[in-house]
């Protein structure tokens, strides 16, 4: 199991993802999250996925920022799709764990 936990910032809507591998070598993702748009997303998409068709893909070209682009309000910034894939990308053995961060600097 992998499981990551993303902050995505003033929005609050913190998110937790947990990815189990099956035996068919597709991912099952439990998404917890506050935040409406990500949970119609995962009700649409369901839990099951191929980790090479979700991840291995030019960036924006996958069924989650497809239907991100039809479907959530504008905020292009929203780390929480990238988060997910990151969690089924390292669940899939696609990718090592290592964090991630965007960090504001003041000068």
């Amino acid at each position: 199991m992998t499981k990551v936990v993303i902050e995505p910032g003033v929005c609050g809507f913190k998110t937790t993802v947990t990815a189990d591998s099956n035996e068919d070598e597709e991912v099952v993702l439990k998404v917890s999250t506050g935040c409406e748009s990500v949970k119609s997303m995962m009700e649409a998409l369901g839990e099951t996925f191929d980790p090479i068709e979700a991840c291995l893909t030019k960036p924006g070209d996958n069924m989650f920022y497809e239907y991100a682009k039809e479907h959530f309000p504008m905020h292009g910034a929203c780390p929480v799709i990238a988060g997910i894939l990151k969690c089924m990308e390292v669940e899939g053995q696609l990718a090592l764990p290592a964090d991630v961060a965007v960090k504001f600097v003041q000068s």
